[in-house]
């Protein structure tokens, strides 16, 4: 395939993939809105104003960064894995692997349609999160960078799931059980300053403590972690990640049997 044709090709993966999750909007796209104006609402409004400032931050508006940033994290995960183990299952993928496409377009496809969703509910929460607070980003740059990088990474970790699952509820397994626990534990409700030294230790090799900190720079201007080297460690963990993914796919790892 000449450059013009990949570019077909991919720009028709992306297009699929953002057109299946919009044809079914109320399921992909509305469902977390609700969930996260119910956490503005109780740890916001309810139990925030008990709590008091975050680092000289209100509560509501110190959580604001690590809601937004959960949103995209589960979605951006959750599109891939589901989308892609569906498309193994009904052998479609076969279809795309015997075609001239190269196997990194069809990676690169699913994981750009996977970090849109990710971040079109992480757009909708922000546009939530201002009927509750007034936000104003201190480094824009940093935050879309951010938000970007952790879309796409999470979306890279959805399909290497997707590829090694072998049966629906497989891909359920690393959101209950590694990226949940990760997320609460990421700072997203605290400042890990609060936390005893050892366990300020133990906070440090959590990786999405370091993509909310950073995004919470962006918007607040306020991290537990020098930001610098938390840009560095994403950009890292989505090069590996997408290597990973490429080489399981070029060996049709979880493809063929």
């Amino acid at each position: 395939m000449n450059a013009w044709q990949t570019w077909i090709a991919l720009w028709t993966l992306v297009t699929k993939e953002v057109r299946r999750y919009m044809r079914i909007w109320p399921q992909t796209l509305l469902p977390p809105s609700i969930t996260m104006t119910m956490y503005f609402i109780i740890f916001g409004n309810l139990i925030g104003s008990r709590i008091g400032p975050m680092d000289d931050i209100p509560y509501i508006d110190y959580i604001v960064p690590g809601l937004i940033m959960m949103a995209v994290i589960t979605n951006s995960y959750s599109n891939v894995a589901s989308s892609f183990f569906s498309n193994k299952f009904q052998r479609s993928v076969e279809e795309m692997m015997v075609s001239p496409m190269p196997n990194w377009v069809i990676l690169a496809g699913f994981v750009i349609g996977g970090a849109s969703r990710g971040l079109a509910v992480g757009l909708i929460v922000t546009v939530v999160s201002m009927f509750f607070t007034d936000l104003s980003i201190h480094h824009p740059w940093v935050t879309i960078g951010v938000v970007i990088m952790t879309a796409l990474l999470f979306s890279i970790g959805g399909f290497i799931n997707a590829l090694v699952a072998h049966k629906f509820d497989d891909i359920s397994i690393v959101p209950i059980f590694v990226l949940t626990p990760l997320t609460y534990l990421g700072g997203v409700f605290y400042s890990i300053n609060m936390l005893p030294d050892f366990w300020q230790g133990v906070s440090m090799v959590n990786p999405i403590l370091y993509m909310v900190n950073a995004f919470r720079y962006g918007i607040l201007g306020v991290s537990d972690i020098p930001v610098g080297g938390a840009l560095v460690a994403i950009a890292i963990f989505i090069v590996v990640f997408f290597a990973v993914g490429l080489w399981m796919l070029d060996r049709g790892k979880g493809i063929r049997s």
